[in-house]
């Protein structure tokens, strides 16, 4: 398994190598960072300009998320909760996320301190960083390693090497209906991990009794702010509608962005259009380039508005080589990626709007749903991997 070096939580270079698959053995990775060194930074990335210019958005989602808070605290309820839940998702998808990657400030504490957010929202910055940074940032749409691939299975195949079952088959239509539980399944989630001290991918080495502690505290903090509170000021049955309502909105919201990411079919092995993909992925993990692997396994689709909107998970590509870089430059990092996978002859995804990713992410569940399982991939790789 990977770990995380003794008493670190957090990757902090964006520009220095990985564990496993080293970004320093990827000749694209090292054409596509040296290109962004001289064109977007011009050498300054030393004095932490990578870290900055988020200040204003980041402003503007804590002003919108105060101002639904009070909203849901005056007039709690079904409305006011999804309201809340829409601001719930943006930090989600921003605030947390560049904080918890050490993207939103040169200054650690403040980085720590939004990345806490996520504890807010009903999330677990600890858990998150882990089987994040550690199980799915570097082991990207690994069917083994990559807790987004595997963990809402058996429910939903994201991977031909995950036994089919009879209800995959529809799994394209039945996801809608479970994307509102998202929330709630974070929080068995985040306990399991807790109580085993690992996710899939990796253990929770290095981390103090204190940040474990942070896990409970957080969420008491949570049901206290989504539940408690309203309960006391307008009674429960308002209370339960209120966070019923901001359950099912922030749910919708994480699982649209989060999950078309890595989930076309250019993204998965053996699936239409796909054989680059294969060839790394199923390649074991010394010999891989990781720098192909991310652009092989991740999507984009829009550009400046929805990078604003999604902290830059958008531009999924750019996200994943640089996650410690702020989203704000992902923009002018995109042109040179883009330039480069194509002089490289990488297969670069990128669709113009969410509207379009959506309906590649359709086709590639229906695909994953009905595609014979893959039996003999995964037996050759542990085989060799052995």
């Amino acid at each position: 398994m990977t770990r995380l070096p003794e008493g670190s939580t957090r990757v902090e270079n964006p520009f220095e190598g990985r564990a496993v698959a080293s970004c320093s053995d990827s000749k694209l990775y090292s054409d596509i960072k040296q290109r962004v060194r001289k064109e977007v930074f011009e050498g300054r990335e030393a004095r932490g300009w990578h870290r900055q210019g988020a200040e204003l958005a980041a402003a503007a989602v804590l002003s919108f998320a105060v101002a639904s808070y009070v909203l849901y605290a005056r007039y709690t309820g079904w409305l006011a909760g999804l309201v809340l839940g829409i601001a719930g998702g943006w930090i989600g998808v921003t605030i947390q996320h560049c904080g918890n990657h050490g993207a939103m400030s040169t200054t650690p504490l403040i980085n720590n301190l939004l990345g806490l957010c996520n504890d807010l929202i009903g999330g677990a910055s600890l858990m998150w960083r882990y089987h994040h940074q550690v199980s799915h940032h570097i082991h990207t749409n690994d069917q083994e390693l990559d807790e987004d691939v595997c963990s809402c299975y058996p429910l939903l195949r994201f991977d031909t090497r995950l036994p089919r079952r009879t209800w995959h088959a529809w799994q394209h239509l039945y996801i809608w209906v479970a994307y509102p539980f998202m929330h709630l399944a974070f929080q068995l989630g985040d306990f399991n991990s807790l109580l085993q001290g690992r996710t899939v991918g990796a253990e929770l080495l290095g981390a103090s009794t204190l940040e474990k502690a942070s896990v409970l505290l957080g969420k008491a903090a949570h049901y206290a702010l989504l539940l408690a509170v309203p309960a006391l000021l307008h009674g429960i049955p308002a209370a339960l509608a209120g966070a019923a309502g901001y359950s099912i909105s922030l749910s919708i919201v994480l699982a649209v962005v989060f999950f078309v990411s890595h989930n076309m079919p250019e993204n998965k092995p053996n699936l239409t259009g796909a054989d680059e993909t294969k060839k790394v992925l199923y390649t074991p993990l010394t010999e891989r380039d990781w720098g192909v692997q991310q652009v092989l396994a991740s999507a984009n689709w829009g550009g400046v508005v929805g990078n604003f909107f999604t902290g830059g998970l958008n531009l999924q590509v750019e996200h994943h080589l640089f996650p410690a870089i702020s989203f704000v430059h992902y923009p002018a990092i995109a042109r040179i990626v883009a330039e480069e996978c194509a002089a490289a002859g990488v297969h670069y995804v990128h669709h113009p709007t969410l509207g379009s990713v959506l309906r590649r992410f359709v086709t590639c569940l229906k695909e994953l749903g009905s595609a014979p399982d893959d039996t003999a991939a995964a037996a050759a790789l542990k085989a060799k991997a052995a």
